[in-house]
């Protein structure tokens, strides 16, 4: 058993001695027309549920989908607002 912990105590000693840190550079971020499911509900100010809600029953913003994720163009968040348009509670805007 002596043999056994003066291994331990050796691989103690090496271990105190910290690696230094590798500094990490943040990764760039890319100007995109694309948005998040996220990112899409506060540009529309909706929650995310509501988002979800209009891919099922229809009715919402067209989106895509980028490698089995879920996203939204900005022109196309923008079309689906503007159809959203009121001038009063019992017409559209431009009826």
């Amino acid at each position: 058993m002596g043999r056994n912990s003066a291994r331990k105590t050796d691989r103690s000693a090496s271990g105190d001695r910290q690696k230094p840190a590798k500094s990490r550079k943040p990764s760039p971020k890319i100007a995109t027309p694309f948005l998040s499911a996220d990112e899409a509900a506060l540009y529309l100010r909706v929650s995310v549920r509501a988002l979800e809600h209009f891919r099922g029953e229809g009715g919402g913003p067209d989106y895509r989908k980028h490698g089995g994720s879920i996203v939204y163009h900005r022109d196309e968040l923008d079309r689906w607002s503007a159809q959203r348009r009121y001038s009063a509670t019992s017409k559209k805007a431009g009826e």
